[in-house]
């Protein structure tokens, strides 16, 4: 006999399912999973989960969703995207992998997700899933990869559909080829009115290409739904000749071979180990990122819904990433249409003149909290699509978790943008920094098996425990399913399952750095909000010249263009040599210390890490930096802080890691401040000190090991000897680090057999 809660829930399928016109099979008791990533969304974006600034961006599916399940509401992700998405998906903290910062086209296999690595979709597979991937997968590839664009099949997803290299391309600020490079700064032709100049049009031919590599025109005038007719154009796949009829050919000057952003890409899809490269014309790619990972993400869930395995779905939203543009109209309330027409689209003489300026960080507010919310909508329209949710008589989507089989389960991958980050957080320490703004993120589980919804749970959560969390769900032990790998996962199905557990977390951890590039290289130096009245602050996080400048930041390195930096096109190579130039370039360096001091960078630290309990905060950073008294040459610096932080919704009472709010500070690089006298400050500071060195100790360094089972062994020669038989570029057996798999690293294993580095 069947429990009566499986027979309702064998019954509410299938009249969901009739509702879209699927024949539902009956659902396995292990429960489907759906995991949505969001892009830069921290947990300062959403009401849903205490914040939003004094504008929230519109969630009601996030809000849904969150109200019929839980908020952890103290999750900490890893400050960027790659470091991010390696602790979600392989339950492992960056001391362990080497991914410390966003995965660029330099970085070596040795900071990729490694092809032994046990990722989620291989321990789901161990209970019998079916995984696919929808979206950004930004874990490896395709430079410096043996499985180039393969990665996702190589490492157990049955199916991927996105990009596996992640980051959206620059804007096309040609519009297609149809106007000089500078001249659209959204990618597109806007409306007249919305251009403070002569530059926009009302009306014009709109030439798409369809799969066949054919052109059509049609013929577009006026706004829909906000949308210009170039924007509207751009979301078909086409591009806009401005103020123009329709000819049998199309004119010459049109490029549908440039990316653009969020609009244009050319996508990847793996059924299996199966690759297939689509290219930048092709019409799959040509339209709103977070509606092709959705329609992709529908399809194969409804497919899928019609057997008998469970499914995991991976939606990995491209929004809230930079370059943030405009997104289709239909995707976006009045209200928000009218925001943006508002900002962006102010006719000359009106006090407000943004202009259709997406680099202007007013613009950039406005078009986070668009994209957010379009994001939003395509979530719900995947929900009810894939019969998890409906919608009422008056279009409110209603989400019923105890009528599904399925998990859901939201997360941000790190921290907001600094141009993006809602008060009362901190913008000057955000994305891709130790402090709460940047490692803070929202976490949401909903399903049928949260007891009493709609709670918060206030206890320590990691990123790396999500990973764990699927795990439990399919009934298996995640620390046996992982092995060889070692995991950071703590459980959080107990949270789930009894509203009155108590903390699992005594500590939760983060951290940064710079990822292992060829003979010792780096990112090149962006410097970033350097203006008249500011110094700035040079980083080596951003992956190359179109992401620094994507972000607002003047490119340092090798064919750096802007006038202001030294040597033009050659650049330099770190951030300190910023400042080297920069006091190098000083009419009267002997005016040091005073007019350098004024006008040399700041510098972003290149190695930092971060520990809490359930009060304090402890962060450690490193950086280098010119010091004129050592010429020629890096100096080190460090930082040690010690904080107060908590999780209060009100902003009066919330306590961040600020600028002059730390209650201990230790540093060779600015004045130290003995530690306040705070009840259990000095306690905890050596409590979180002590759990950092036990930590990263359980990592040694490992010498030969290739298959990252921390043993160095015959297994090791027969996996490398596997490797060069088709590959002989940088893989996780190229341990000089020299971007080629050879002799000299087989030598580096047998001088190092035998060797345990298993704690």
């Amino acid at each position: 006999m069947f429990p009566k809660k499986l027979i309702a829930a064998m019954a509410s399928f299938v009249v969901i399912a009739a509702g879209i016109g699927l024949a539902e099979a009956t659902p396995p008791s292990k429960p489907n999973i759906l995991f949505v990533i969001m892009d830069d969304v921290g947990i300062d974006q959403l009401s849903a989960m205490g914040y939003g600034g004094q504008t929230p961006p519109k969630t009601p599916a996030i809000n849904e969703i969150a109200e019929s399940g839980i908020r952890f509401r103290n999750t900490w992700s890893m400050p960027e995207c790659s470091n991010g998405r390696m602790a979600l998906l392989t339950g492992r903290y960056p001391f362990r992998t080497n991914v410390y910062q966003a995965i660029g086209q330099s970085d070596l296999a040795n900071s990729q997700v490694s092809p032994y690595d046990v990722t989620v979709a291989r321990m789901m597979k161990q209970a019998g899933y079916r995984s696919g991937f929808f979206g950004k997968y930004h874990l490896g590839g395709p430079e410096n990869n043996q499985a180039v664009n393969g990665g996702p099949g190589q490492l157990g997803w049955d199916y991927f559909h996105g990009w596996i290299g992640g980051l959206p391309a620059s804007i096309d600020t040609t519009a297609g080829g149809v106007g000089q490079s500078g001249t659209y700064k959204c990618g597109y032709v806007p409306s007249v009115a919305r251009q403070m100049s002569t530059e926009g049009a009302n009306t014009g031919a709109c030439y798409i290409r369809n799969t066949n590599n054919r052109t059509r025109c049609q013929k577009i005038s006026g706004d829909t739904l906000g949308d210009s007719p170039g924007l509207a154009c751009l979301n078909l796949g086409g591009i806009l000749v401005p103020n123009a009829s329709c000819q049998a050919n199309p004119p010459g000057n049109l490029d549908f071979q440039r990316q653009n952003a969020h609009y244009v890409s050319p996508l990847v899809i793996n059924r299996g180990t199966s690759v297939s490269e689509l290219s930048v014309t092709d019409p799959r790619g040509r339209n709103y990122r977070s509606s092709i990972e959705v329609n992709a993400a529908i399809q194969w869930i409804n497919e899928n819904k019609r057997g008998s395995a469970p499914w995991m779905a991976t939606v990995s939203f491209s929004a809230d990433h930079t370059p943030l543009q405009p997104p289709p109209g239909h995707l976006l309330s009045p209200a928000t249409r009218q925001k943006l027409a508002t900002t962006m689209g102010s006719p000359m003489g009106s006090p407000i003149k943004f202009g259709t300026d997406c680099t202007n960080q007013v613009v950039q507010r406005i078009l986070s909290d668009a994209m957010i919310e379009a994001m939003d909508t395509e979530l719900g329209r995947l929900l009810i699509s894939t019969g998890l949710a409906r919608k009422n008589n008056v279009g409110q989507l209603i989400y019923e978790p105890e009528r599904t089989n399925t998990m859901i389960v939201m997360v941000g991958d790190n921290g907001s943008l600094g141009t993006t980050v809602k008060l009362p957080f901190d913008a000057m320490r955000s994305k891709a920094s130790p402090y709460q703004t940047g490692i803070w993120v929202p976490l949401q589980v909903s399903g049928p098996m949260v007891k009493q919804p709609n709670r918060d749970v206030p206890h320590l959560v990691s990123a790396a425990d999500v990973y764990g969390l699927f795990a439990e769900a399919a009934g298996l032990d995640p620390h046996k399913a992982s092995r060889p790998s070692t995991i950071d996962s703590s459980p959080l199905m107990p949270y789930l399952r009894d509203p009155l557990q108590s903390a699992i977390r005594t500590f939760n951890y983060s951290e940064g750095g710079l990822n292992i590039q060829k003979n010792g290289a780096h990112n090149g130096p962006c410097v970033i909000g350097r203006t008249d009245d500011a110094v700035g602050t040079c980083s080596q996080t951003p992956i190359n010249k179109g992401v620094c400048e994507d972000n607002g930041g003047v490119w340092w390195g090798e064919g750096a263009t802007d006038p202001s930096v030294t040597p033009v096109n050659t650049g330099v190579d770190e951030c300190w040599q910023v400042n080297q130039e920069i006091y190098g370039s000083l009419d009267d360096p002997d005016t040091y210390p005073g007019t350098y001091n004024d006008v040399k960078v700041g510098q972003a630290p290149q190695i930092y890490y971060t520990a809490r309990d359930a009060r304090f905060k402890f962060i450690h950073s490193e950086w280098k930096d010119y010091d004129p008294d050592a010429v020629g040459v890096a100096t080190s610096y460090y930082l040690d802080e010690l904080y107060e932080v908590n999780e209060s919704k009100d902003p009066d009472d919330l306590k961040l890691d600020r600028d002059g709010d730390a209650l201990y500070i230790s540093s060779n690089a600015v004045e130290n401040k003995e530690l306040d006298p705070v009840d259990g400050a000095a306690e905890s500071m050596q409590a979180l000190q002590n759990y950092l060195a036990e930590l990263r100790a359980t990592q040694p360094s490992c010498q030969g090991d290739g298959n990252g089972d921390r043993v160095v062994n015959l297994k090791d020669v027969q996996d490398y000897w596997r490797t060069v038989r088709t590959w002989t570029g940088s893989s996780t057996f190229d341990f000089d680090y020299n971007a080629v798999t050879d002799r000299n690293d087989l030598q580096t294993i047998w001088a190092n057999i035998p060797s345990d580095c298993r704690n």
